[in-house]
């Protein structure tokens, strides 16, 4: 393995080193109590989001990706998870903002806990890992480019997510198989 591949792996080894494990559990009993569930992130964040919705699908919860032309109303019960890993986005304000006077919960992934999306959702879950509002100058430590390691432990730790939630809805691994598309 070259000195890159060892560099990310150990940097993605780090966050999860730091990873506060109650409150991923509390972030996928929220997920789990929810009645319908919206996913939205901008950029790779974004992509990620995706991911995670997709998985959520194949758990057969109700859930979309913002945006779509399927996305459901939200209200009571209902659940926006949010990526906001630099602590921020417009769009990611406004939707909230929509969500919460809907009387849905929000659930914002973010690297920042002080950030404006995390002061205003109702659950926080924090990746400790550099993103792009801290990758340039002296704040850069990470080997991956453009705020890359956040993103990646997003990737990771939303499949763990999965797992737990696998577990915890009594969810047989091979339902998961069945909802998977055949139109591929």
């Amino acid at each position: 393995m070259t000195d890159l591949y060892q560099g990310a792996l150990a940097e993605l080894s780090a966050v999860f080193a730091r990873v506060d494990d109650a409150s991923v559990d509390a972030a996928v009993d929220t997920i789990a109590r929810a009645k319908r569930i919206a996913c939205y992130g901008v950029g790779r964040e974004g992509l990620q989001i995706k991911g995670l919705a997709m998985r959520l699908f194949h758990l057969g919860r109700s859930v979309a990706v913002v945006g779509d032309m399927t996305t459901p109303p939200l209200g009571p019960g209902d659940l926006l998870i949010v990526s906001a890993g630099p602590g921020d986005f417009s769009t990611v304000a406004g939707l909230m903002g929509v969500a919460t006077e809907a009387g849905a919960e929000t659930l914002v992934v973010t690297a920042q806990a002080d950030g404006g999306a995390a002061r205003r959702a109702d659950h926080v879950l924090v990746i400790p890992a550099q993103t792009m509002a801290d990758d340039t100058g002296s704040a850069a430590t990470s080997v991956l480019p453009m705020g890359s390691l956040f993103e990646g432990a997003q990737y990771v730790l939303f499949e763990v997510m999965i797992l737990k939630l696998r577990a915890k809805l009594g969810i047989d691994p091979a339902l998961m198989r069945a909802n998977h598309t055949n139109l591929e």
